[in-house]
């Protein structure tokens, strides 16, 4: 098993199993040796397993450990930012529940380069726990999670200048996720009147039918509750999705699309520049440009968004899946924070969330389909080449095509944008099934026949 797009990810306790986990967590403690380490993770019914597996491989490679239960990947992040220390969450994020996963952040809370995890895995698929042990093992204690909370609280305060947002009725779709116990806490601590909806795990129902993948709930809760805004957080809430009052989807291009204007009219965006990954519709592109922001691009992940965005020195970046960050204030995508940020920059406005998306952009109709694959990290581009420069020959510059591999999934994903609908759907379908068929096994004896 290796790191993907995000981390380490499997089905649990069979593609995943608690001794890999260990063997995972002997190889993180070599590699940070001396370096103390914090972990949480979310509601899923295999997590408290897996924190005690990776805790017990760190602790008997010497590493010092703080568990901290149940908590949101952003405040792992945040913890290991504040105290220069590891951070590892054990999530599988947007992931069904019988998935799990193991994330990683170095010291300073940031998520690791390439060139660390392949460091990692070399130790992890080679260290036996014998060669792991120290001459004396680490330690294991329970973090003080009130504390914990009350620093993440003044971190959300001090995004939005300690302003209060009363007046602001929000209903906010917890995933029955890692922020089931907080999300309610944190924007009723900036004034807003929560209405909570999923936030009852169970140690299944992570991510089933809710969050920011699954939408549908929280858009007729907004509408039923008569709400300004829904806010749609994933399993492990690093992600956010919007709801407008009319129960209008808000994703995370015209999240990052009103942030960026926000922040230029307030001189707050770096180099008037935004960071977005290659999944950014061109509509994206199109309204930056006529703001007069420049939109950077990255491949997809937000690991890639977090090293564009340091190297530059840039004040937001994210994806249109609603990973977005926001540098001066967190490390890593945190749903909770840019809800909230959001919601400042929709009360200061004065206007509703669905005029401010209105005007933040015009997509273009953009149709994504994932094909089931038997190999993750794979796309056939030799079998797939003529059929795509047929395609995008037509679409000429009123569209385009995306084909990656899923970097979580056995899945490739193929993404087509163009000026209608119906043309986006008849090229994506078109492309979906050449993948399927690429994989399709060669009938030799029929040939021969």
């Amino acid at each position: 098993m290796r790191f993907g797009t995000d981390g380490v990810r499997g089905r649990a306790h069979s593609e995943l199993t608690e001794a890999m986990a260990s063997d995972l967590g002997r190889a993180i403690a070599r590699v940070f040796f001396g370096t103390p380490v914090v972990i949480g993770g979310d509601s899923r019914e295999s997590t408290p397993a897996f924190i005690e597996a990776v805790s017990q491989g760190l602790i008997e490679s010497g590493a010092t450990v703080e568990t901290l239960g149940m908590v949101p990947t952003p405040i792992v992040a945040a913890e290991a930012a504040s105290r220069h220390a590891v951070g590892v969450v054990i999530s599988a994020s947007h992931n069904p529940y019988y998935d799990n996963g193991i994330k990683v952040f170095g010291p300073g809370g940031v998520k690791l380069s390439t060139a660390v995890e392949a460091q990692i895995e070399d130790h992890w698929h080679s260290v036996t726990p014998s060669e792991a042990l120290p001459t004396e093992s680490g330690s294991l204690a329970q973090g003080d999670i009130d504390s914990v909370r009350s620093r993440y609280l003044e971190l959300i305060q001090r995004s939005i200048e300690h302003r209060m947002l009363d007046g602001l009725r929000v209903v906010v779709d917890a995933a029955n996720g890692a922020a089931s116990e907080l999300a309610g806490e944190v924007f009723a601590a900036v004034g807003a009147d929560v209405i909570l909806i999923n936030a009852d795990p169970d140690g299944t129902n992570i991510n089933d039918e809710c969050g920011a993948t699954h939408t549908e709930a929280l858009q007729s809760a907004v509408v039923s509750f008569g709400a300004d805004v829904g806010l749609a957080l994933d399993g492990d809430a690093d992600r956010l999705i919007a709801v407008d009052h009319t129960g209008q989807v808000v994703d995370g291009d015209r999240v990052i699309a009103i942030l960026a204007t926000d922040m230029r009219a307030r001189n707050k965006l770096a180099a008037d520049t935004v960071v977005v990954t290659v999944m950014a519709n061109l509509g994206f592109h199109h309204a930056m440009s006529d703001a007069g922001i420049t939109a950077l691009e990255t491949p997809v992940g937000d690991r890639h968004v977090l090293e564009a965005l340091a190297k530059g020195g840039f004040s937001l970046g994210g994806e249109q899946s609603g990973h977005i960050i926001i540098p001066e204030h967190a490390t890593t995508g945190d749903g909770m924070l840019t809800g909230v940020v959001l919601l400042d920059a929709v009360a200061r406005s004065g206007r509703s969330l669905a005029d401010l998306s209105a005007e933040s952009m015009t997509a273009f109709p953009q149709v994504l389909i994932n094909v089931e694959v038997p190999v993750r990290g794979e796309v056939p581009e030799d079998a797939l080449r003529g059929i795509r420069q047929q395609l995008e020959a037509e679409l000429g510059d009123n569209g385009r095509i995306l084909i990656r591999p899923s970097g979580t999934e056995p899945l490739v994903r193929v993404m087509v944008e163009a000026a209608h609908q119906d043309d986006a759907e008849r090229i994506a379908q078109t492309l979906a099934d050449a993948v399927r068929t690429a994989y399709e096994p060669t009938d030799a004896q029929g040939d021969e026949e």
